[in-house]
């Protein structure tokens, strides 16, 4: 039985994001922290993702130890799957 819908009867973007969460793993979406390489040109790759902020820190320091000419952010990313 379908369930938070609007009232004149078309689906919400909820039904959307409940759909996508089932696809998504349950412990997939606990990793919202995100080790970022900011590259040239603007671009960035995201070398790691964590479920908490020491961890992300953590690994940023042993990135910036290990690969001196990286630069390495961290940073709470509340949209990954919404895109």
């Amino acid at each position: 039985m379908p369930h938070n819908t609007n009232p004149d009867g078309c689906g919400s973007d909820f039904d959307a994001l409940e759909q996508l969460a089932d696809r998504i793993g349950y412990r997939d979406r606990l990793n919202h922290w995100a080790v970022i390489r900011l590259l040239p040109n603007m671009q960035r790759v995201v070398v790691g993702r964590f479920r908490s902020r020491s961890d992300a820190d953590g690994h940023q320091r042993f990135l910036q130890q290990h690969v001196p000419e990286g630069e390495f952010i961290v940073l709470f990313d509340s949209q990954q799957y919404l895109d």
